[in-house]
């Protein structure tokens, strides 16, 4: 196993809970259990959650997701505390401290506070703990946040310097076309440049739970890959396959870093 990498991985709403908006607890223990032993391998980790929506859905009972940003906010309140109680206590368990960080868009583009988050950044992980991250929820306006993970987890990544962006999400990766619609879909590989014709496949939103889909997800790997980090889209069903990217196995999709 390689030592001392650096690796962010960003894990989706789908992935984190059911479709009852309720967490996917064996899910979350799973890839709790996977990051902690590449910690305790050596490797640097940060971790991009989202969920903090759906788990607050889940936590009041809601029949849907809200749709007002009022209502998304105070979903979102109420669902991070949830959702950090469970990581906390997951990694807690296995001896890994964590340290939160919920980001906004300003956060990243205002020179002064980019500097301030790079600080932090460095010194969680000079401190041993892994950073947990989310974007903003609770004050979620379109002029200060990024909207999805995706991105964010690409900024995050070129934030750090990070060696590899895997993102977890509920398909094995891009297809050459929609494998719900076509029974011959094949999965790509290997994208060594992202083009529109590579964007043309992602299609459009994901499920009713997340706020992406591929296109976010292409759109992360091209910011990360010209940042010279290698990028990867798997499926979160098995987080243990994190394992075989970092041993070299070909798993998902692998959007290969700029030269």
């Amino acid at each position: 196993m390689v030592k001392n990498e650096r690796i962010v991985v960003k894990v989706g709403t789908s992935t984190l809970t059911y479709a009852t908006g309720k967490a996917n607890i064996r899910r979350m223990q799973q890839l709790v259990r996977t990051l902690a032993d590449l910690h305790n391998s050596g490797c640097e980790i940060v971790l991009v959650t989202s969920g903090a929506i759906g788990v607050g859905v889940g936590k009041l009972g809601l029949s849907e997701r809200p749709k007002t940003t009022p209502e998304k906010q105070a979903a979102a309140c109420i669902g991070q505390c949830e959702l950090m109680f469970m990581y906390d206590k997951f990694f807690g368990e296995l001896g890994c401290t964590i340290g939160q960080l919920l980001i906004t868009k300003s956060d990243i583009e205002n020179e002064e506070r980019r500097t301030n988050l790079i600080n932090a950044f460095e010194h969680i992980l000079k401190y041993g703990a892994i950073p947990v991250i989310n974007e903003n929820d609770s004050i979620a306006v379109h002029e200060i946040v990024y909207g999805d993970n995706d991105n964010l987890s690409a900024q995050v990544a070129k934030l750090i310097n990070a060696d590899k962006l895997i993102i977890l999400t509920d398909t094995d990766g891009l297809f050459d076309k929609n494998p719900m619609e076509y029974e011959d879909a094949q999965l790509i590989p290997v994208i060594k440049e992202i083009n529109e014709e590579i964007e043309a496949l992602a299609g459009g939103s994901g499920t009713n739970r997340g706020t992406g889909g591929m296109i976010t997800k292409i759109h992360a790997a091209k910011e990360a890959t010209a940042a010279h980090i290698d990028t990867y889209i798997i499926n979160g069903e098995t987080p243990d396959d994190i394992y075989r990217i970092i041993q070299g196995h070909r798993i998902g999709t692998h959007f290969v870093k700029a030269e």
